[in-house]
């Protein structure tokens, strides 16, 4: 089964390696170093949800309902495009570093809610799991080769996310310069209106 382990286990990290939503605001905790392991862990815990959910039947509940994920996907978008403008707009601040300072002084319940938004406001989220991990690990001829799939795709999830946020906290002296975060906070409004942009294409194209 440790075949099946490492297929799950590549296949998760080749879905969550891209920059996406999750992986920037996961990164800009870290580089903040404030709450970045709660982050880390929460963004984990959702996967883990995800995959389970997707593996394990959940994958013909989105084939059903188109109407969910087309509301799900303009949710997203509305979502991404004021999470953009926030770092854009932090980004062109006459004092970006007060800026920054300011943006830290977000309480737990706040990092939270953002974290729940990007992870679960995300359709590509539901795609990589529900879709992509759903329908490989449906083709797999017992219940232990999925139980052993889903462990692979989850330990590429732990890794990732922790790895990022320690990573992030560990470059963060370096990272907290005012050039710094002003490329940081440019590349996160980017990343998020992008995607919010392809989004919307294809809500509009109806998927």
């Amino acid at each position: 089964m440790l075949s099946v382990y490492f297929q799950g286990f590549a296949l998760g990290a080749a879905l969550i390696l891209p920059l996406g939503p999750q992986n920037a605001f996961v990164m800009n905790q870290g580089i903040k170093r404030q709450y970045h392991l709660m982050t880390a862990s929460l963004c984990t815990l959702s996967d883990i949800a995800l995959i389970c959910a997707g593996i394990f039947g959940g994958s013909a509940l989105l084939h059903q309902s188109p109407l969910l994920l087309m509301l799900i996907t303009w949710a997203g978008v509305a979502f991404l495009l004021w999470y953009g403008w926030g770092a854009l707009r932090t980004a062109f601040s006459g004092n970006i570093m007060l800026a920054s300072e300011a943006a830290m002084k977000q309480g737990r319940g706040r990092i939270i809610a953002t974290m729940l938004a990007v992870t679960w406001l995300n359709p590509h989220v539901y795609l990589d799991t529900f879709v992509v991990l759903g329908s490989l690990g449906s083709q797999l001829p017992s219940e232990t080769a999925r139980h052993w799939f889903a462990f692979g795709t989850i330990s590429a999830s732990v890794l990732w996310f922790f790895g990022l946020a320690l990573l992030a906290a560990w470059l963060s002296p370096l990272l907290r310069t005012t050039r710094a975060q002003r490329i940081i906070n440019l590349l996160v409004g980017a990343i998020m209106w992008f995607i919010a942009f392809q989004l919307a294409r294809q809500g509009m194209a109806g998927f």
